[in-house]
């Protein structure tokens, strides 16, 4: 057995707030706080996003894409405004654990 661990895999997930893009990555069963990057008023490229995995330490899972949902602010009230969120899976690098 080589002895090299496993890296483990994450939800990474991205949305707005106050006209400012963040990204996350979602750290089930933990206190601890989930590492994030924040960007400004445009909506980050594949490469900021990718970049930014890459210094909280995660990168996409061989494959995987980027998928966007949208919600209404306000469940239930079709005229309130929608809220974008994206999200990939994404694994910790080189096994990296969290």
């Amino acid at each position: 057995m080589s002895g090299q661990k496993t890296a483990q895999e994450f939800m990474a997930q991205m949305s707005v707030r106050e006209s400012r893009w963040r990204l996350y990555v979602v750290l089930m069963n933990t206190t601890e706080r989930w590492p994030e990057q924040r960007f400004g008023r445009a909506v980050p490229t594949f490469t900021d996003r990718t970049d930014a995995l890459s210094v909280l330490g995660f990168e996409p899972v061989p494959g995987a894409e980027w998928t966007w949902t949208e919600y209404s602010e306000t469940p239930d009230n079709p005229a309130s405004p929608v809220v974008l969120i994206a999200a990939i899976r994404v694994r910790s690098w080189s096994g990296v654990r969290v």
